[in-house]
């Protein structure tokens, strides 16, 4: 056989067929990926500057900063939790954008400064990341409002006098004494106001940070609420937690996976299930064999020929005679009238080959079901022999 025929007869797949059989695969990927940018410019753009009051920005906080200078109260804004923690003090209100990015030594050295400084701490959207340490007491519910603008429903004067404000958001409910609950959505309220257990100081949880955003601030009462929330102190510090912070390098006793967001475990959840169902897609599907094209054509005969070369050079006379008689057997069964299931046994097999044939029953138990040949000229004359009570059988 020619190097060109095997050549010709390659089972190697071609170019044309690998991207037949890939390109809906990669049709996929490109467009998860065309859509994962799509989404990350919609949002980069949308969020940028968020709560930071120095973005003008829509979703910036800019104009509430520059209307609390026209009333006195001075805005700075720092990023690491030393910087927080230094400026907690009687005459400063402490806002804090992102509590939920704090770490739990971050929130624990945090409550520390600020539990018992007098001033007025106000948590934005906090929900059950932080609230235990930075507002002991209260819960978050499950279920967020599904109205943005609420009415006060409450007698704390900064909200009587604000009126109806965007705080619609996460709902909260609280157990510490003395609570101002404000804001109700479905008897839960969006706004606490908590006493501090000693001197003047007090804790403000909002659900939303609507009333902070510069394409907001006009609507309803929020630049009311923001102003008297934000402006009781001389004094306002707005904390935007920052990854360049040292102090969120602490994971505590956290382990690798718990520093994971949870988007991210139910993201790869997903990916796991994806994968298994395009497995269950592309898999060959049960049913008859498919006849599939060889590289080079073997004759039949060659397969007998190699096979007989391997019984004997193993000096395998006993396999090769089984196989003679075996294959015998199942050719004369349905000649004599024997099922193809009874053809292997000698009871069934034997009393129909000897009324068809008038023989003698125990020389044809030696022929098809007697011990191996001795030799290969026994085993030569077996197949001779086989062969011939085959012939017979056919005759008859």
């Amino acid at each position: 056989m020619t190097e060109a025929t095997l050549t010709s007869t390659s089972a190697s797949p071609t170019a044309r067929q690998v991207w037949t059989r890939t390109r809906g695969i990669v049709l996929a990927v490109v467009i998860l990926l065309a859509a994962a940018v799509a989404i990350a410019a919609i949002r980069s753009g949308a969020q940028h500057g968020r709560l930071d009051p120095r973005s003008a920005d829509p979703y910036g906080s800019r104009a509430t900063a520059e209307l609390l200078g026209d009333r006195g109260v001075s805005t700075r804004v720092v990023t690491t939790l030393d910087e927080a923690r230094s400026a907690a003090g009687a005459d400063t209100t402490l806002l804090v954008a992102a509590p939920d990015l704090l770490t739990d030594h971050q929130q624990v050295g945090l409550r520390a400064a600020t539990k018992n400084s007098g001033g007025r701490t106000i948590l934005i959207a906090p929900d059950s990341p932080s609230l235990g340490t930075l507002a002991p007491g209260v819960t978050a519910d499950p279920a967020i409002s599904f109205r943005s603008t609420l009415s006060p429903s409450c007698d704390l004067p900064a909200a009587r006098r604000a009126g109806s404000a965007d705080t619609g958001g996460i709902r909260y409910s609280t157990s510490a004494p003395g609570a101002d609950v404000c804001y109700p959505s479905d008897g839960l309220p969006t706004l606490l106001r908590i006493p501090a257990a000693t001197g003047n100081g007090d804790t403000v949880v909002l659900g939303a940070p609507d009333i902070l955003y510069n394409n907001r601030l006009d609507k309803q009462g929020n630049a009311s609420l923001a102003l008297q929330l934000l402006g009781s102190r001389p004094h306002l510090v707005w904390y935007l937690p920052s990854l360049s912070d040292t102090s969120a390098t602490d994971a505590g006793k956290k382990t690798f996976l718990d520093l994971l967001p949870s988007g991210w475990l139910w993201g790869t959840l997903q990916l796991f299930i994806a994968a298994g169902l395009a497995a269950l897609w592309r898999a060959r599907r049960l049913g008859p064999l498919v006849p599939e094209r060889l590289p080079v054509a073997i004759r039949a005969s060659e397969t007998v020929e190699g096979r007989a070369r391997l019984y004997r050079k193993a000096n395998a006379r006993d396999r090769a005679a089984t196989a003679l008689r075996s294959t015998t057997r199942t050719r004369l069964a349905p000649l004599i009238g024997v099922s193809p299931a009874q053809a292997h046994a000698p009871e069934a097999l034997l009393p129909a080959l000897s009324a068809r044939l008038a023989g003698d029953g125990q020389a044809l138990h030696a022929l098809l079901f007697g011990p191996p040949p001795s030799d290969d000229a026994a085993l030569i004359s077996l197949a001779d022999q086989l062969d011939a009570l085959e012939r017979e059988v056919r005759r008859s």
